[in-house]
């Protein structure tokens, strides 16, 4: 004991060190630097208690201090690489912004803007104006209305027309969403009544019009992005839909999801159906989600009649769902790409990303093994793999993609895993059949380099 005790001794002082570290870290707030040092040494001390250690290295305890204090100093939401090929990886951040969305933002966030204030009239504005017209335009709605997300769509529009009343719905429209969210329990929390009508996997006509009673407020038809059911199906279209509503007087609410704003149809892709179609087909409300297929910020945005979307305005819960000025400018840059489709296409990263040719992916592939060092521990490859649109949209329907596929003998595919995420800039990646795979889909141009270096000071002994 008397032995742990000495070397105990040895150990340096935190005051000691935070002077030797303080210029180098100029510009870390003391707190952190002292919080990275006292890590380091009750560490070091803790080594020395239990006997694994019988000396102290100060250059040792020096070097783990400022690991700490780069690590405590870092932001806890920040880059990352998505090597996964999921473009709209939930997890990751979903759609990403465009580069020219990004300068502009600058002159938002770092000045006052004209958020609620009238240009024209020097009074005081709407937030909502500033993409009500752009969405009028791409869209043909007749009035428009912006929320934080769709979940909130969905709340504010059923509590505005529905509380206290029943809504109809079909259950095999009763999905999930993420996080454990379910669509019934956000109908519920709205004061509406949910009306489960059909089965699983077989919705019809008369299922909809024997349900509906005096109480009835409203029609819902929830598209299921997130899941497909198969084989032995029967759905009610938006046009049969439409008409029941109308016949009833009743009003109509499609809860869209995904927000295909862009034609598909060149990828093969023809059972997505897109906001544009859908407000053809006699659709009294209809939402979708920002950041999913419109490739935009985190949104809800609610389509529909003049009469139903005024009185949401009205609704004093929406509030608490009003749209920050970040995403409310991102979301009318996003939206201006859709003035030219070519330009969407083009700039708009998840479009960008879910429209690259095989010859385009597979150069990308070539481009990140060459920067790659041939080796004794890392063998590496290029194979055909498959992405995915993720986000919850699309899930039956995959993207041919090229992948560098890492393998070794000396080191297991989930230690190569754990090192990639664990990069000063982390790189996410998939595991399949014990090897690493690096999706080029997701990659931007610069994430290349980054990947290599981090594999090229690769050691394992």
């Amino acid at each position: 004991m008397s032995q742990i005790n000495n070397v105990l001794k040895d150990l340096p002082k935190v005051d000691a060190l935070l002077k030797t570290l303080k210029a180098e870290f100029a510009n870390v707030p003391s707190r952190l630097i002292k919080a990275g040092i006292q890590k380091s040494i009750d560490e070091v001390r803790n080594s020395i208690i239990r006997n694994e250690t019988q000396s102290i290295s100060q250059e040792k305890i020096i070097q783990t201090s400022r690991d700490n204090i780069k690590k405590l100093n870092q932001p806890s939401l920040r880059k990352v690489i998505n090597g996964t090929g999921v473009v709209l990886h939930t997890n990751l951040g979903r759609a990403r912004f465009s580069k020219k969305v990004f300068m502009q933002l600058e002159d938002v966030c770092c000045s006052n803007t004209n958020l609620e204030y009238d240009l024209e009239l020097g009074v005081r504005g709407s937030r909502y104006e500033h993409v009500e017209k752009i969405l009028k335009e791409i869209t043909g709605a007749e009035s428009v209305l912006v929320v934080n997300n769709n979940a909130a769509s969905v709340f504010l529009i059923l509590n505005t027309l529905a509380k206290g009343k029943e809504v109809i719905v079909s259950r095999g429209e009763l999905v999930e969403i993420g996080g454990s969210f379910r669509i019934p329990s956000i109908m519920e929390s709205s004061g509406c009544k949910l009306v489960e009508v059909g089965t699983t996997n077989k919705t019809h006509e008369h299922d909809y019009e024997n349900a509906i009673t005096e109480n009835t407020a409203a029609l819902l038809k929830i598209h299921s992005s997130n899941y497909k059911i198969l084989g032995f199906t029967e759905e009610v279209t938006l046009e049969q839909m439409s008409k029941i509503s109308k016949d009833r007087n009743i009003p109509f609410i499609y809860d869209l999801g995904s927000g295909l704003l862009a034609d598909f149809k060149h990828l093969g892709i023809t059972d997505e159906p897109t906001v544009l179609d859908s407000m053809k087909k006699g659709i009294d409300i209809l939402c979708f989600s920002g950041d999913k297929l419109l490739g935009g910020p985190q949104a809800g945005i609610i389509l529909g009649k003049k009469c139903f979307i005024e009185q949401l305005k009205k609704n004093p819960v929406l509030r608490a769902f009003r749209l920050d000025k970040i995403n409310l400018f991102a979301l009318e840059a996003t939206l201006r790409e859709y003035l030219e489709s070519e330009m969407s296409y083009k700039n708009i990263p998840t479009l960008n990303m879910l429209n690259k040719t095989k010859s385009e992916l597979l150069d990308k592939a070539n481009q990140l093994l060459e920067l790659l060092n041939k080796n004794e521990l890392l063998s590496y490859d290029i194979v055909e793999t498959a992405s995915q649109t993720g986000g919850g949209t699309m899930p039956v329907h995959e993207f041919p993609s090229f992948a560098v596929s890492i393998s070794s003998g000396k080191i297991s595919a989930k230690d190569l895993e754990v090192f990639l995420r664990r990069n000063s800039i982390p790189i996410i990646v998939r595991i399949y059949k014990d090897e690493v795979l690096i999706d080029v889909r997701t990659l931007e141009d610069s994430d290349l380099a980054e990947i290599a270096t981090a594999l090229n000071s690769l050691n394992y002994s």
